[in-house]
């Protein structure tokens, strides 16, 4: 879990006690702060929810990113490689051809 996420979680909790202590010292019927406090617990579920679903966004995004950059490195290599080759190749037939002369 980021950093971010973290933080997101923290203050929604923090936020949600909040609200449940500002209830209780109410001065309000119990049936509207038991409304109240369901209320606010669902709200609080829906935020926990959408903070869920943006990491997972996140952590695909990320991913795809990763896996990009590593095909990229991978191309690099490949051609890196294939040049090489086909220089050794050319300076092994110079040097065959050099060694016939």
């Amino acid at each position: 879990m980021t950093n971010n996420s973290k933080v997101v979680l923290g203050v929604a909790a923090a936020a949600a006690a909040g609200a449940v202590i500002g209830m209780m010292f109410a001065p309000e019927k119990g049936s509207d702060i038991r409304e109240k406090l369901r209320e606010t617990a669902n709200n609080f579920a829906s935020d926990l929810l959408d903070a869920l679903q943006n990491g997972r966004t996140q952590y695909a995004q990320v991913a795809e990113e990763v896996e990009d950059a590593a095909q990229n490195a991978k191309s690099k290599v490949v051609g890196k490689v294939a040049e090489i080759k086909d220089r050794v190749e050319s300076e092994a037939g110079q040097f065959a051809n050099s060694l016939k002369s």
